[in-house]
């Protein structure tokens, strides 16, 4: 019976939990979008705390109001959801959408992209912050430092859905997904949701608590930018690549989130490298 207990365990069980959390009548309630919502409402209750902290800024003068967050939580959530979108469809699946271009519209079939959506909060931030004579870059950072959480619920609602799994693998926490076919594979989205939730989130806290650095606009959210490249091709290494495009050039391990993440990394550095400290942030 001892030896039974030293024999290594070949799989972890998925935890057979409904996709739809409740569902009234033809109305379903989905983790994923619960995901979404959440990290959304998270990073605009978190941004107004910041900005309502004197001693987080220069000279102890907040930086715009939290009036100004309010408004701009409608800007954010259409950011998100059409350049995420429009990412998805651009970045991974553009053939299947040009010879059927009405699915572009059905988004309760999946398809968002990180990197589409952080191009259409950035817009949506860029617009906003001119129209209101907020520093973009502070409204950057604000917003950054609460988007981890976001991302990392996210990701666990794919684990969730089943979707997004990772490669095979004989890790004693491989787990065999119910569509993932007959492979242990790594779940990869709780790799991502630590990475990219937790540990993001854990380290942009210590640079606007501790190293004070929303004084220094655009160097958070360059460590947002940055941080998340980072985490993601780390997990790409992990992650099996989408089906209809596979792996890139010829390669057993390229993927397409790899190629889009490492300009994040490189944007990051140079945010954080040229970020400067200021007495007062200025609109731009």
């Amino acid at each position: 019976m001892s030896e039974y207990f030293l024999l290594p365990l070949a799989s972890l069980p998925f935890p057979n939990i409904d996709p739809v959390i409740v569902r009234i009548g033809p109305l379903a309630v989905h983790w994923y979008g619960v995901g979404y919502i959440v990290g959304i409402l998270f990073a605009w209750w978190y941004a107004k705390r910041l900005v309502t902290n004197s001693a987080l800024w220069p000279d102890g003068k907040l930086p715009m109001k939290p009036e100004d967050l309010d408004d701009f939580i409608v800007w954010a959530a259409i950011g998100v959801v059409l350049g995420g979108r429009t990412g998805y469809v651009l970045f991974y699946d553009l053939p299947r959408y040009i010879a059927h271009p009405l699915d572009i519209f059905a988004v309760w079939q999946g398809g968002m992209s990180f990197h589409g959506g952080l191009l259409g909060v950035i817009l949506a931030m860029t617009l906003f912050s001119l129209k209101r004579g907020i520093h973009t870059w502070t409204l950057f950072d604000v917003v950054a430092a609460g988007v981890p959480v976001g991302l990392g619920l996210v990701r666990v609602a794919n684990f969730i859905n089943s979707e997004l799994w990772g490669r095979p693998s004989d890790v004693p926490w491989a787990i065999e997904f119910p569509n993932g076919g007959p492979f242990t594979r790594h779940p990869s989205q709780l790799y991502e949701a630590l990475l990219e939730g937790l540990v993001l989130f854990l380290v942009l806290r210590f640079l606007t608590h501790s190293r004070m650095k929303l004084r220094t606009p655009r160097f958070v959210g360059g460590a947002f930018i940055c941080g998340y490249g980072l985490s993601r091709i780390f997990v790409e290494f992990f992650r099996e690549p989408d089906q209809q495009l596979g792996y890139l050039l010829g390669t057993n391990w390229l993927t397409m989130g790899m190629i889009l993440s490492t300009p994040m990394v490189l944007a990051g550095i140079w945010a954080m490298a040229t970020a400067k400290p200021v007495s007062q942030p200025q609109a731009i």
